[in-house]
């Protein structure tokens, strides 16, 4: 009788840690439970790309998620992280639906990840548009001959210090710069001419930095309807053939300094402290 109890108890045992591997596997592969749909917020300036892209690789793979609302409330920033987040984007509308929703401003690089997701709504008053590129570069020589402070510079080649905030910008250096920008601007017209279907012509008339409202923005074919965020997660249930409301599921905001101290030290840093380079970005900020 007690090695019978002793084999009912191991049976027992043993059928526990089967059920709680199983499930351990549910939840470690994300086997999909439910139908849901992701909110990936993009918030404030596009200082880097890491975050943004690692939420949507995790999303893409996550076989519960049937659509993903990216929410954009960005002025843009810089190039590369913008082009980064917007591969990423293509690659998630390549096998689920991807819906903007854009908030008080989604201009220039916040227009630029956009521009591939299957379908773009933003409010009435959206300030969106302004697909330009910028760079500012700071000129404090006269403040430092008046101070009398003179800069010793020691470079390999004649443009090695191009841009310099010590001095002017040449006629030469300009026109270096200016092919730079040029070229990078054309990457940002293909780039939404390739992800709104827009003949690259159409988007060029309408390249040259200005702005749009969310209703302007419709006529000139940058954003499909109007609605707020509500009515963008309704819209990814409804095309991602999900009954009934969808359950929304995101990540808690982090902020600078809670990076700084988990040790993601560079891109704190980096949102932290604005730098000089080609930025899509709209305003002062």
């Amino acid at each position: 009788m007690k090695a019978k109890k002793t084999c009912i108890f191991a049976t027992v045992f043993f059928a526990v840690l089967v059920l709680i591997s199983f499930v351990f596997t549910l939840l470690q592969k994300e086997v999909s439970l439910g139908e849901k749909v992701a909110l990936v917020r993009v918030e404030g300036p596009i200082l880097e790309a890491r975050s943004t892209v690692e939420e949507l690789k995790g999303y893409i793979k996550n076989r519960s998620i049937k659509a993903i609302v990216l929410r954009v409330n960005s002025p843009g920033g810089g190039v590369v992280p913008s082009q980064e987040i917007y591969d990423e984007v293509r690659k998630a509308t390549a096998v689920k639906k991807v819906i903007v929703s854009m908030g008080s401003l989604a201009a220039s690089g916040g227009y630029y990840i956009s521009a591939p997701a299957s379908r773009i709504i933003a409010n009435p008053g959206t300030i969106t548009g302004s697909i330009g590129v910028i760079m500012e570069v700071p000129n404090i020589k006269e403040l430092m001959d008046k101070l009398g402070i003179k800069a010793e510079v020691i470079k390999s080649g004649k443009h090695k210090d191009i841009a310099s905030m010590f001095r002017g910008i040449g006629k030469e250096e300009r026109e270096i710069l200016q092919g730079v920008m040029d070229d990078v601007h054309e990457q940002f017209i293909g780039a939404v001419a390739d992800g709104r279907k827009i003949p690259v012509e159409e988007v060029r008339k309408i390249a040259d930095g200005r702005i749009f409202s969310g209703r302007q923005a419709i006529k000139a074919g940058l954003v499909d309807e109007l609605g707020d965020l509500e009515y963008a997660v309704k819209v990814a249930g409804k095309l991602a053939g999900i009954k009934g409301e969808p359950e929304v599921v995101t990540k808690k905001e982090k902020s600078p300094i809670l990076d700084l101290l988990s040790g993601r030290f560079q891109e704190g840093i980096s949102r932290l402290m604005p730098r000089t380079q080609l930025k899509y970005m709209f305003g002062e900020y």
